[in-house]
């Protein structure tokens, strides 16, 4: 399908490669790993109402998977759950995780937000936290999700809107240049949701949870 739509011109914008970003999220991967999660409340919240839209029979698609933890958590409620990654650094501690585990219908997999390789049209659900600030390409990247989705799936993310938070982006840049920070993209929640709606999306639930203002969770349908 065609997309257009008139944004701020920063959701379009094209970030380098994904070359350095895969270097950086495998050289911080075990220390990522080890790291507690910050907003404990906040995170199982979300979790809760990703549950509550998840049905037996579903086929999910986690884009940005990180070391697996969400993955692990959520597959026992759905038929199949494939969980990718851009850093193979990560998708090794994932597996590592799901040896450990036994679940036998997750698969961890390194893999892009935009990878090409899976079907269209064969997925029940498409699920991303915190990974679309952290895409080459917002709009693209949402574009892919709703050719991945079977008509009338779903679309469900967890995503910093950091675009009103100028005062960040010195800070994140200084760090950037010293490698201990990745690139991002800086968008407000408005620009988000005008995004997933331009891909061909209804918008069924936008919401923050407690102590995560600017962490907006968004379900939309794919039309």
């Amino acid at each position: 399908m065609s997309v257009s739509v008139e944004i701020d011109p920063v959701v379009q914008s094209k970030r380098p490669g994904m070359k350095s970003e895969t270097k950086f999220w495998d050289r911080i991967a075990r220390k990522y790993a080890s790291q507690p999660v910050k907003n404990l409340p906040a995170y199982e919240a979300t979790l809760d109402r990703v549950r509550s839209y998840l049905r037996p029979e579903d086929r999910v698609l986690e884009v940005g998977c990180g070391t697996g933890s969400t993955a692990l958590t959520l597959a026992p409620e759905v038929a199949a759950y494939v969980a990718s990654d851009v850093s193979p650094g990560m998708i090794e501690i994932a597996r590592e995780k799901l040896a450990a585990d036994g679940a036998k219908n997750l698969e961890f997999t390194v893999a892009p937000v935009v990878e090409t390789r899976f079907e269209t049209g064969t997925f029940d659900v498409v699920f991303g936290s915190s990974i679309y600030h952290l895409v080459d390409d917002l709009q693209a990247s949402v574009v892919r999700a709703q050719e991945l989705l079977k008509p009338g799936g779903l679309f469900i993310s967890k995503t910093p809107c950091i675009g009103h938070m100028w005062y960040l982006k010195p800070v994140i840049g200084a760090m950037q240049l010293i490698g201990k920070a990745p690139g991002v993209l800086y968008f407000r929640k408005a620009e988000l949701e005008a995004t997933i709606r331009a891909a061909g999306f209804e918008i069924i639930e936008a919401r923050a949870f407690d102590g995560a203002p600017n962490n907006w969770f968004v379900v939309a349908k794919k039309l």
